[in-house]
């Protein structure tokens, strides 16, 4: 691929797993979308259902970056940076549809906004009601003492199933810190921009519909959360300082020892038993993390 910059506006990142159902009309949808030079990159990280052969069949204008093997989200990420030729680079999500015109919009946006160095787009459920896109508070905020404090803007983050940053910035940072395989890389990334004196934007007008949780879903409910603990507890030695990590630590895990207790105590008069299961299985993986770091420490 020529690594030289022309005439490419925005280079569309996305990384797939398992996802041959999903990416097709997520790829439909970034190929129509109008006013914006741009390219788009698949990294497949070693899907077992196709996805590869899929997208290599059907969308002969997209840089397909197989891999041998599952790398993880933030090194696909930094597979197909590399090969960026836009001056903006939009990491999305497989499991998402680009609504009319978001492109130009987020374009045009990230524009006239240079304070900006990362922004996320507008996500929507497919109902078209919002999901969470931005956050004001990293993790466990309430606890640190200064770490994160006089950061420029307002918003700590924003989700990471559709965020656009120019290029240079990216590259500037070093990409996604490969440490994480899974969950926990947009926030950290979010952090690491704002430490570079950068903002962090909010795209409301781009809209992106993004089918949450489809990409993990051949997951069992207690692997996501396991790893997403993981990833919090990498997040928070990365950036916080060891006497807030040891509050963290406390504070989760007295929370936990009580959900659990009420759960347990409730369960035989809840009426959703398999929703309050599902909860159970949550404190249990939050407390045998919790547990393990403690033993780990000792």
């Amino acid at each position: 691929m020529n690594k030289e910059v022309d005439n490419v506006d925005i280079s569309v990142v996305i990384v797939s797993y398992n996802t041959a159902d999903l990416i097709g009309p997520c790829l439909v949808s970034v190929s129509e979308q109008t006013g914006v030079d741009k390219e788009i990159f698949v990294v497949d990280n070693a899907s077992m259902d196709g996805s590869a052969a899929f997208i290599a069949a059907g969308f002969a204008d997209v840089h397909l970056i197989a891999n041998k093997e599952n790398r993880g989200f933030a090194v696909a990420n930094n597979q197909a940076i590399a090969h960026c030729r836009g001056r903006y680079i939009l990491f999305l999500n497989p499991d998402t549809v680009l609504k009319e015109d978001c492109l130009a919009t987020a374009l045009s946006y990230m524009e006239i906004h240079p304070e900006i160095g990362l922004a996320g787009l507008h996500i929507l459920n497919p109902d078209g009601t919002g999901q969470d896109s931005v956050s004001r508070r990293y993790l466990s905020h309430r606890y640190t003492s200064g770490e994160i404090s006089n950061l420029p803007g307002h918003i700590a983050c924003v989700l990471g199933a559709a965020m656009i940053a120019p290029r240079e910035a990216i590259i500037s940072l070093g990409g996604f810190d490969e440490d994480y395989f899974l969950y926990g890389e947009d926030e950290d990334l979010c952090l690491r921009m704002r430490r570079r004196g950068l903002q962090i934007g909010f795209i409301e007008a781009a809209g992106v519909v993004h089918y949450h949780g489809q990409s993990e879903r051949k997951s069992t409910s207690t692997e996501v959360w396991r790893k997403k603990i993981r990833a919090e507890h990498l997040f928070y030695r990365k950036h916080y300082r060891p006497e807030t990590i040891s509050r963290i630590v406390r504070a989760e895990t007295l929370k936990t020892r009580w959900r659990l207790l009420t759960l347990k105590i409730c369960l035989p008069f809840i009426n959703n038993k398999g929703e309050a299961r599902e909860k159970l299985d949550k404190y249990r993986v939050i407390h045998d993390e919790l547990r393990r770091r403690k033993i780990s420490k000792e």
